[in-house]
Protein backbone atom coordinates (compact mmCIF):
# COMPACT_ATOMS: atom_id res chain seq x y z
CA UNK A 1 0.00 0.00 0.00
CA UNK A 2 1.29 3.44 -0.98
CA UNK A 3 1.85 5.40 2.10
CA UNK A 4 1.10 9.54 2.29
CA UNK A 5 3.26 12.22 2.98
CA UNK A 6 2.57 15.94 2.69
CA UNK A 7 4.72 18.71 2.72
CA UNK A 8 3.79 22.31 4.50
CA UNK A 9 5.85 25.18 4.90
CA UNK A 10 6.26 27.47 7.65
CA UNK A 11 7.91 30.64 6.64
CA UNK A 12 8.69 31.94 10.16
CA UNK A 13 11.67 33.92 10.87
CA UNK A 14 10.37 36.14 13.63
CA UNK A 15 12.00 33.52 16.69
CA UNK A 16 15.52 33.90 15.31
CA UNK A 17 18.22 36.70 15.62
CA UNK A 18 18.87 36.25 11.83
CA UNK A 19 17.03 37.02 8.87
CA UNK A 20 16.03 34.22 5.84
CA UNK A 21 14.65 31.54 7.40
CA UNK A 22 11.47 32.82 5.60
CA UNK A 23 13.27 31.26 2.55
CA UNK A 24 13.31 27.52 3.54
CA UNK A 25 10.54 25.85 2.63
CA UNK A 26 10.96 26.95 -1.33
CA UNK A 27 14.70 25.97 -0.94
CA UNK A 28 13.85 22.83 0.39
CA UNK A 29 11.30 23.12 -3.02
CA UNK A 30 13.67 24.26 -4.99
CA UNK A 31 16.10 21.31 -3.90
CA UNK A 32 13.54 18.91 -5.19
CA UNK A 33 11.93 17.52 -2.07
CA UNK A 34 8.90 16.73 -3.61
CA UNK A 35 10.16 15.13 -6.41
CA UNK A 36 12.91 12.71 -4.30
CA UNK A 37 10.09 10.99 -2.42
CA UNK A 38 7.71 10.55 -5.08
CA UNK A 39 10.82 8.56 -6.89
CA UNK A 40 10.79 6.65 -3.73
CA UNK A 41 7.10 5.31 -3.80
CA UNK A 42 4.99 7.74 -1.54
CA UNK A 43 2.14 9.57 -2.48
CA UNK A 44 3.34 13.52 -1.55
CA UNK A 45 0.81 16.49 -1.29
CA UNK A 46 2.26 19.72 -1.24
CA UNK A 47 -0.19 22.01 1.46
CA UNK A 48 1.78 25.16 0.34
CA UNK A 49 2.67 27.44 3.00
CA UNK A 50 0.69 28.70 6.51
CA UNK A 51 0.67 32.67 6.96
CA UNK A 52 -0.64 34.90 9.82
CA UNK A 53 -2.41 38.06 9.67
CA UNK A 54 -0.23 41.39 11.30
CA UNK A 55 -0.34 41.24 14.63
CA UNK A 56 -0.32 44.23 17.33
CA UNK A 57 2.69 43.88 19.20
CA UNK A 58 2.23 41.68 22.70
CA UNK A 59 3.59 43.83 26.19
CA UNK A 60 5.71 41.61 28.31
CA UNK A 61 7.79 41.77 31.73
CA UNK A 62 11.24 40.73 29.79
CA UNK A 63 11.56 43.71 27.74
CA UNK A 64 14.16 41.67 25.68
CA UNK A 65 11.71 39.84 23.86
CA UNK A 66 10.89 40.20 20.27
CA UNK A 67 8.16 39.09 17.58
CA UNK A 68 5.92 37.72 20.80
CA UNK A 69 2.75 38.37 19.70
CA UNK A 70 3.69 37.00 15.78
CA UNK A 71 5.02 33.63 17.45
CA UNK A 72 1.80 33.10 19.43
CA UNK A 73 0.27 33.49 16.11
CA UNK A 74 2.52 31.04 14.55
CA UNK A 75 1.61 28.66 17.33
CA UNK A 76 -2.13 28.66 16.89
CA UNK A 77 -2.07 28.32 13.29
CA UNK A 78 0.48 25.56 13.13
CA UNK A 79 -1.23 23.70 16.06
CA UNK A 80 -4.19 23.24 13.95
CA UNK A 81 -2.25 22.61 10.23
CA UNK A 82 0.19 19.97 11.97
CA UNK A 83 -3.12 18.50 13.68
CA UNK A 84 -4.85 18.14 10.86
CA UNK A 85 -1.41 16.51 8.27
CA UNK A 86 -1.22 14.25 11.20
CA UNK A 87 -4.79 12.72 11.24
CA UNK A 88 -4.48 12.74 7.37
CA UNK A 89 -1.20 11.76 6.14
CA UNK A 90 0.88 8.47 7.10
CA UNK A 91 4.38 11.20 7.92
CA UNK A 92 3.63 14.95 7.13
CA UNK A 93 6.79 16.95 6.93
CA UNK A 94 7.00 20.35 8.52
CA UNK A 95 9.18 22.42 6.80
CA UNK A 96 10.50 25.89 8.11
CA UNK A 97 11.10 28.34 9.42
CA UNK A 98 12.69 28.80 12.54
CA UNK A 99 12.92 26.31 15.83
CA UNK A 100 9.90 28.26 17.42
CA UNK A 101 7.61 26.29 15.32
CA UNK A 102 7.64 23.17 17.27
CA UNK A 103 6.09 25.03 19.81
CA UNK A 104 3.15 24.44 17.37
CA UNK A 105 4.09 21.56 15.43
CA UNK A 106 4.32 19.80 18.77
CA UNK A 107 1.36 20.14 20.61
CA UNK A 108 -0.68 19.22 17.61
CA UNK A 109 0.70 16.14 16.67
CA UNK A 110 0.52 15.22 20.31
CA UNK A 111 -3.32 16.52 20.35
CA UNK A 112 -3.17 13.86 17.20
CA UNK A 113 -1.38 10.97 19.48
CA UNK A 114 -4.10 11.48 22.96
CA UNK A 115 -6.57 10.88 19.81
CA UNK A 116 -5.02 7.86 19.36
CA UNK A 117 -4.63 7.22 22.75
CA UNK A 118 -0.74 7.07 22.07
CA UNK A 119 2.04 8.97 24.14
CA UNK A 120 3.90 10.94 21.70
CA UNK A 121 7.38 10.77 21.75
CA UNK A 122 10.03 13.64 20.09
CA UNK A 123 13.85 13.39 18.92
CA UNK A 124 15.34 16.34 19.26
CA UNK A 125 17.97 16.27 16.70
CA UNK A 126 19.47 19.77 17.63
CA UNK A 127 22.72 21.76 19.10
CA UNK A 128 20.50 23.46 21.45
CA UNK A 129 17.75 22.09 24.48
CA UNK A 130 15.53 25.29 23.38
CA UNK A 131 14.30 25.30 26.97
CA UNK A 132 14.35 29.10 27.73
CA UNK A 133 11.03 30.29 28.76
CA UNK A 134 9.97 33.73 27.51
CA UNK A 135 10.59 34.92 30.88
CA UNK A 136 13.69 33.26 31.56
CA UNK A 137 15.50 34.10 27.72
CA UNK A 138 18.23 36.69 27.63
CA UNK A 139 18.84 36.81 24.03
CA UNK A 140 14.49 37.61 23.70
CA UNK A 141 14.88 34.59 20.70
CA UNK A 142 11.92 32.81 20.95
CA UNK A 143 13.49 29.82 18.50
CA UNK A 144 14.91 29.33 22.19
CA UNK A 145 11.65 28.50 23.77
CA UNK A 146 10.03 25.52 22.01
CA UNK A 147 10.58 22.86 24.72
CA UNK A 148 9.75 24.78 27.54
CA UNK A 149 6.86 25.17 26.18
CA UNK A 150 5.41 21.89 24.15
CA UNK A 151 6.66 20.26 27.95
CA UNK A 152 4.50 22.79 30.07
CA UNK A 153 6.89 24.22 32.37
CA UNK A 154 5.58 27.28 33.78
CA UNK A 155 6.75 30.90 32.98
CA UNK A 156 5.10 30.03 29.66
CA UNK A 157 2.03 32.08 30.46
CA UNK A 158 1.95 34.54 27.25
CA UNK A 159 1.53 31.49 24.84
CA UNK A 160 -1.73 30.19 24.16
CA UNK A 161 -2.88 27.55 26.29
CA UNK A 162 -1.70 24.44 26.18
CA UNK A 163 -3.94 20.87 25.61
CA UNK A 164 -1.60 18.40 25.00
CA UNK A 165 1.63 18.75 26.58
CA UNK A 166 4.80 16.02 25.86
CA UNK A 167 5.52 13.98 28.81
CA UNK A 168 9.80 15.15 29.34
CA UNK A 169 10.32 11.63 29.70
CA UNK A 170 9.44 10.51 25.98
CA UNK A 171 12.17 12.87 25.03
CA UNK A 172 15.41 12.93 23.65
CA UNK A 173 17.63 15.05 22.69
CA UNK A 174 20.79 13.70 20.36
CA UNK A 175 23.75 16.17 19.26
CA UNK A 176 23.53 18.85 22.06
CA UNK A 177 26.63 20.93 22.34
CA UNK A 178 25.51 24.06 23.52
CA UNK A 179 23.43 24.57 26.94
CA UNK A 180 23.97 27.03 29.28
CA UNK A 181 23.68 26.37 33.17
CA UNK A 182 19.55 27.36 33.51
CA UNK A 183 18.69 24.66 30.40
CA UNK A 184 21.61 22.23 31.94
CA UNK A 185 19.85 22.21 35.56
CA UNK A 186 16.14 21.67 33.75
CA UNK A 187 17.28 19.21 31.82
CA UNK A 188 18.86 17.30 35.07
CA UNK A 189 15.25 18.16 36.77
CA UNK A 190 13.38 16.97 34.09
CA UNK A 191 14.98 13.69 33.69
CA UNK A 192 15.13 14.41 29.96
CA UNK A 193 17.14 11.92 27.60
CA UNK A 194 20.24 13.85 26.05
CA UNK A 195 23.07 12.34 24.40
CA UNK A 196 25.54 15.51 23.90
CA UNK A 197 28.58 15.27 21.32
CA UNK A 198 30.95 14.06 24.08
CA UNK A 199 28.05 10.96 24.76
CA UNK A 200 28.08 10.08 21.20
CA UNK A 201 32.34 10.47 21.00
CA UNK A 202 32.43 7.80 23.41
CA UNK A 203 29.38 5.08 22.74
CA UNK A 204 28.77 5.99 19.12
CA UNK A 205 25.12 7.06 17.91
CA UNK A 206 23.47 3.86 17.42
CA UNK A 207 23.46 2.64 21.05
CA UNK A 208 21.37 5.34 22.61
CA UNK A 209 19.51 6.25 19.73
CA UNK A 210 18.29 2.29 18.98
CA UNK A 211 17.37 2.21 23.46
CA UNK A 212 15.17 5.09 22.89
CA UNK A 213 13.12 3.75 19.47
CA UNK A 214 12.50 0.55 22.08
CA UNK A 215 11.16 2.82 24.67
CA UNK A 216 8.67 4.33 21.59
CA UNK A 217 7.95 1.04 20.55
CA UNK A 218 7.40 -0.94 23.87
CA UNK A 219 4.62 2.24 24.33
CA UNK A 220 3.24 1.96 21.05
CA UNK A 221 4.05 5.45 21.11
CA UNK A 222 3.94 8.17 18.12
CA UNK A 223 7.04 9.71 16.89
CA UNK A 224 7.88 13.43 16.03
CA UNK A 225 11.42 14.03 14.84
CA UNK A 226 12.27 17.34 14.88
CA UNK A 227 15.91 18.52 13.28
CA UNK A 228 17.53 21.50 13.22
CA UNK A 229 20.13 22.39 10.40
CA UNK A 230 22.53 23.21 13.17
CA UNK A 231 22.39 19.54 14.40
CA UNK A 232 25.33 18.86 11.66
CA UNK A 233 28.57 20.07 11.77
CA UNK A 234 28.79 23.71 10.00
CA UNK A 235 31.48 22.38 7.52
CA UNK A 236 28.82 20.56 5.82
CA UNK A 237 25.45 22.40 6.33
CA UNK A 238 26.30 26.23 6.24
CA UNK A 239 23.02 27.82 5.63
CA UNK A 240 22.18 28.05 9.66
CA UNK A 241 22.42 31.40 11.96
CA UNK A 242 23.37 29.43 14.82
CA UNK A 243 26.42 27.37 14.05
CA UNK A 244 28.06 25.38 16.46
CA UNK A 245 31.17 23.49 15.71
CA UNK A 246 31.43 20.10 16.38
CA UNK A 247 28.20 18.44 15.00
CA UNK A 248 27.34 15.46 13.06
CA UNK A 249 28.76 14.33 10.06
CA UNK A 250 27.65 13.21 6.70
CA UNK A 251 27.91 9.66 7.37
CA UNK A 252 26.33 9.95 10.83
CA UNK A 253 23.42 11.91 10.13
CA UNK A 254 22.69 9.38 7.82
CA UNK A 255 22.98 6.39 9.54
CA UNK A 256 20.64 8.21 11.78
CA UNK A 257 17.84 8.73 9.39
CA UNK A 258 18.47 5.12 7.69
CA UNK A 259 17.74 3.42 11.09
CA UNK A 260 14.77 5.70 11.92
CA UNK A 261 13.31 4.70 8.47
CA UNK A 262 14.25 0.85 9.33
CA UNK A 263 12.06 1.74 12.55
CA UNK A 264 9.16 2.20 11.16
CA UNK A 265 8.06 4.44 14.42
CA UNK A 266 8.50 8.24 13.08
CA UNK A 267 4.77 9.43 12.21
CA UNK A 268 5.99 12.98 11.50
CA UNK A 269 9.42 15.41 10.51
CA UNK A 270 9.99 18.78 10.93
CA UNK A 271 12.64 20.45 9.35
CA UNK A 272 13.82 23.78 11.20
CA UNK A 273 16.45 26.68 10.74
CA UNK A 274 17.55 26.44 7.09
CA UNK A 275 18.91 29.88 6.12
CA UNK A 276 19.25 29.68 2.27
CA UNK A 277 20.60 33.17 2.28
CA UNK A 278 23.80 32.04 4.42
CA UNK A 279 24.00 28.37 2.32
CA UNK A 280 26.61 27.64 -0.40
CA UNK A 281 24.71 27.00 -3.59
CA UNK A 282 22.16 25.27 -1.99
CA UNK A 283 24.10 22.81 -0.13
CA UNK A 284 22.49 22.71 3.08
CA UNK A 285 19.20 22.12 1.55
CA UNK A 286 20.41 19.35 -0.75
CA UNK A 287 21.29 17.74 2.06
CA UNK A 288 18.55 18.25 4.11
CA UNK A 289 16.79 16.74 1.04
CA UNK A 290 18.90 13.35 1.00
CA UNK A 291 18.74 13.13 4.66
CA UNK A 292 14.85 13.12 4.50
CA UNK A 293 15.18 10.69 0.90
CA UNK A 294 17.01 8.18 3.91
CA UNK A 295 14.37 8.08 6.45
CA UNK A 296 11.63 7.96 3.51
CA UNK A 297 13.06 4.71 2.62
CA UNK A 298 16.67 5.47 0.27
CA UNK A 299 19.54 2.93 0.74
CA UNK A 300 23.17 3.29 0.47
CA UNK A 301 22.88 1.11 -2.87
CA UNK A 302 20.12 3.74 -4.51
CA UNK A 303 23.07 6.37 -4.51
CA UNK A 304 24.63 6.89 -7.62
CA UNK A 305 28.40 7.36 -8.03
CA UNK A 306 28.71 10.73 -9.12
CA UNK A 307 32.18 12.22 -11.32
CA UNK A 308 34.01 15.59 -11.62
Amino acid sequence: MTRTTALLGAPIETGASQRGCIMGPDSLRTAGLFETLERLGWQVSDLGDLTIAPQTPMAHANGALHHLAETCAWIEVLEKAAYQAARDHDLPIFMGGDHSMAAGTVPGVARHAAEQNRPLFVLWLDSHPDLHTPESTESGNLHGTPMAYFTGQPGCDAYPPLAHAVDPENICLMGIRSVDAAEAQKIDDLGIDVNDMRTIDEVGILAPLRAFLERVRAANGMLHVSFDVDFLDPEIAPAVGTTVPGGMTFREAHLIMETLCDSGLVTSLELVELNPFLDEFGRTAKLLRDLTASLFGRRVLDRQTKSY
